[in-house]
């Protein structure tokens, strides 16, 4: 079995030196980091509280990887369902579990973000948020250094999974219906964020039903900020006769809008979350479970652990009305 002694005398460096490049210290050049990552590579090496971890009883330790939503508070209840749900399948699948969020790593490039995680003796990774410009994340998924899987995510490989339910056909199905329930023929479709796989298959989505039932359709972005589709449809939904959204905070602002401006306009979300219940108004939506989506990605992570290869997981979604009395316990 190779020791940190065998990676020191590989790399020309002190047993120390290995230690505080595999810890993540600060003030360690980037060349005695290099010689010494080439050495882990190369020998194979893996750290003492990885191989303790994967030889105990539990079955390894893993990291939830969140990037929070900064601009709002609402949009909380979605990263506390990830949470819930992951923690609760971590247990009884007897994985040790730490929760890092995306501003602690990103400014890392590939290998700080390696180091990071190795000394953390972590063997596998939960990605929540990631977008097409995440490049280092990416880079992460490619080098396949460790188990990952990337909740709503596109590609896979032979370590990495991917969890989610279909965007594409639930926008499609959500959008239709409320379509069809109203007669409507004018869309405004606010979007969520650019860079995004799952805004680009909602976008998709909206694209082919627009060809479909020969509607016109007229996007923008509203990057999941509630007062950005406030202001979008305060600007565009006069000339529009319904008023499609790629998320629930982003349906509230659009239906306050409407309430000020005095017009009606049928306004459909995406998510399910609980706060659009409050909003007075009985929207279609998508009723995701993000505490089940997370525990699967979790039961995922550990099917990787144990030696399957990397696929695709389609949860799925239903169309719902929120109600007041569906959320009051």
């Amino acid at each position: 079995m190779v020791s940190i002694k065998d990676v020191a005398r590989e790399a020309g460096v002190a047993i120390s030196t290995v230690s505080k490049v595999l810890n993540h210290y600060p003030n360690i050049s980037e060349s005695t980091q290099k010689k010494v990552m080439e050495a882990v590579d190369h020998l194979n090496f893996v750290p003492n509280q990885v191989a303790a971890a994967l030889s105990s009883k539990r079955s390894g330790r893993i990291a939830l990887l969140l990037k929070l939503n900064m601009k709002t508070q609402a949009i909380d209840e979605i990263d506390m369902q990830y949470i819930s749900g992951a923690l609760a399948m971590a247990q009884e699948k007897k994985l040790d579990v730490i929760t890092v969020f995306y501003s602690v790593i990103a400014e890392m490039n590939l290998e700080e973000m390696i180091r990071y995680f190795a000394s953390q003796s972590i063997s596998g990774i939960v990605i929540f948020g990631m977008n097409n410009d995440d490049k280092v994340l990416h880079q992460l998924v490619d080098s396949q250094k460790f188990k990952i899987v990337v909740v709503d995510g596109a590609n896979i490989n032979e370590n990495t999974s991917v969890v989610g339910v279909d965007h594409y056909q639930a926008q499609y199905d959500v959008a239709e219906k409320t379509i069809r329930e109203n007669k409507c023929k004018k869309i405004l479709y606010i979007a969520g964020m650019r860079d995004s796989f799952v805004t680009d298959e909602k976008i998709r989505a909206m694209e082919d039903l627009a060809k479909k039932k020969k509607l016109k359709l007229f996007i923008r972005n509203g990057d999941f900020s509630e007062l950005k589709a406030r202001n979008l449809t305060l600007k565009y939904a006069k000339n529009r006769d319904v008023v499609v959204c790629g998320s629930d905070l982003m349906a509230i602002g659009a239906m306050k809008a409407l309430i000020d401006m005095d017009i009606f306009r049928p306004v459909c979300g995406f998510d399910g979350i609980i706060l659009m219940g409050y909003v007075g108004k009985q929207m279609n939506t998508v009723k995701q479970n993000f505490n089940n989506v997370s525990a699967e990605a979790v039961c995922e992570l550990n099917r990787l652990l144990n030696g399957s290869a990397g696929r695709k997981v389609r949860l799925p979604h239903t169309l719902v009305r929120l109600k007041y009395e569906d959320i009051i316990c």
